[in-house]
């Protein structure tokens, strides 16, 4: 990985897992099997994640598994495998009879569905797991493929944290990095979000796309504070592997990416951060702000860094359920193949050892811009301060750190590169493991 002080190289950057996803094998899959057939540990929260894994367009910079070729028919096959895994798993001793706290629905474009198939989809997922005690149901959109009588549904459905992929607000920014929808579309959704009303409304923006400046970047940071959503989530481009712009610098022979540089884009989102203080938004992670920190949460990543079990449902999807992480066939008819014969898609596999389970946790927390060390030693049977002694004495002597006893803290420059910096605690047959 290069050091995030230069300028973007291609790759992932973005860390959400430990260890590296390249490390889940298809020979230890057998592991996520036998794992669902043990019971479930007492009091553990259990979560769903769908994918829905159909897009208008695919933008330029995505590396998630899309499909913006297939019909009704094709669309129909794939819920109709997604209700009979939810069946496959429902039965499975881990299950252990629990209600879902957490759903999510990704993409891909959820919202690219019709209100038909999601009341089919959503009417099939709740008979076998109901999740009329959830704690939040959060459903992604893209604004070009919103109506309001989607949203109306969306709200009735039980949706609790609506999260529309905006990335940007400048007409050409959003046609140069391949965006299906345009700036009219933002605002019609804006006004039928002022009719109905969610509990929360989250706004994803991404820093340094392909175009950027900084008018335009501050022009989509006013814009945001305009529209006053509940929460705003800021990525940091990053360039992977398997996206349209890698491609055209590989055919270019470019190592460089054309987006902008990591300084800047630390820069732009810092400032961003700032701005929105200024309007009553606290920072709460590496790459979001809330509005209202006593009630507004995000209870789905909450769940992910801690360990909770999770059933990832739909193609390519990751899951963890009794300590073992898994993830689904990650092409369209191996993974539609597997469940139409009666058998689960797992592709690829791991159970993280002990220690592993421990630098995932405070990896991961470290997103959140402080750990509370207590709860994690008791958890984990580890003294945080003795077994990390040099990361956070590296930490510490460069600014980053604070540590008050208590509580690990980092400060807003920390924050933003914590991807980077976090690699320090990873094992050293990690470090330089390609990160997907």
């Amino acid at each position: 990985m290069t050091d995030q002080a230069t300028e973007t190289e291609a790759g992932n950057y973005f860390i959400s897992n430990y260890p590296p996803y390249s490390c889940w094998k298809p020979e230890f899959a057998p592991e996520a099997v036998a794992a669902l057939e043990r019971e479930p540990e007492p009091g553990t929260p259990l979560g769903i994640y769908l994918h829905i894994p159909f897009c208008r367009k695919r933008c330029h910079f995505c590396y998630f598994r899309v499909y913006t070729d297939k019909n009704s028919e094709q669309i129909q096959r794939y819920l109709d495998a997604a209700l009979k895994e939810i069946a496959l798993y429902a039965k499975k001793p881990v299950i252990g009879g629990r209600k879902p706290s957490i759903v999510y629905f990704g993409g891909g474009t959820p919202s690219y569905l019709s209100v038909r198939q999601l009341q089919a989809l959503t009417d099939g997922m709740k008979s076998h797991l109901p999740w009329d005690e959830a704690e939040e149901v959060t459903f992604e959109c893209e604004p070009g493929t919103l109506t309001e009588p989607k949203l109306k549904f969306l709200r009735d459905m039980g949706v609790t944290r609506l999260s529309l992929g905006v990335e940007h607000f400048n007409q050409k920014i959003l046609e140069d990095n391949g965006r299906a929808h345009g700036r009219k579309e933002i605002d019609r959704v804006a006004e039928w979000l002022g009719k109905t009303r969610f509990p929360q409304v989250n706004i994803d923006l991404i820093a340094g796309m392909m175009g950027e400046n900084d008018e335009t970047w501050w022009d989509a940071v006013e814009r945001t504070v305009e529209l006053a959503p509940d929460s705003v989530t800021i990525y940091q481009m990053e360039v992977p592997y398997n996206t349209t712009i890698y491609q055209r610098m590989k055919d270019a022979g470019v190592e460089i990416a054309p987006v902008a540089s990591w300084d800047q884009k630390r820069a732009w989102v810092s400032g961003a951060f700032d701005r929105l203080g200024e309007v009553g938004y606290s920072v709460n992670s590496t790459c979001t702000v809330v509005k209202d920190a006593a009630k507004t949460r995000f209870r789905y990543r909450e769940s992910l860094f801690g360990g909770d079990d999770l059933i990832g449902l739909g193609v390519a999807s990751f899951g963890q359920l009794a300590g073992t992480h898994y993830q689904n066939e990650h092409n369209w008819e191996p993974y539609i193949g597997s469940l139409e014969s009666g058998k689960l898609p797992i592709h690829r596999a791991l159970t993280p050892s002990a220690e592993e389970t421990l630098i995932r946790e405070l990896v991961l927390r470290l997103k959140l811009g402080s750990v509370a060390t207590g709860p994690l030693e008791k958890k984990h049977g580890v003294v945080i301060r003795e077994r990390f002694a040099d990361q956070l004495s590296n930490l510490t002597g460069e600014g980053h750190l604070t540590d008050d006893g208590e509580t690990l803290t980092l400060d807003r420059e920390g924050l933003l590169q914590v991807d980077r910096l976090a690699l320090d605690f990873f094992l050293p047959e990690h470090r330089n493991a390609r990160y997907a």
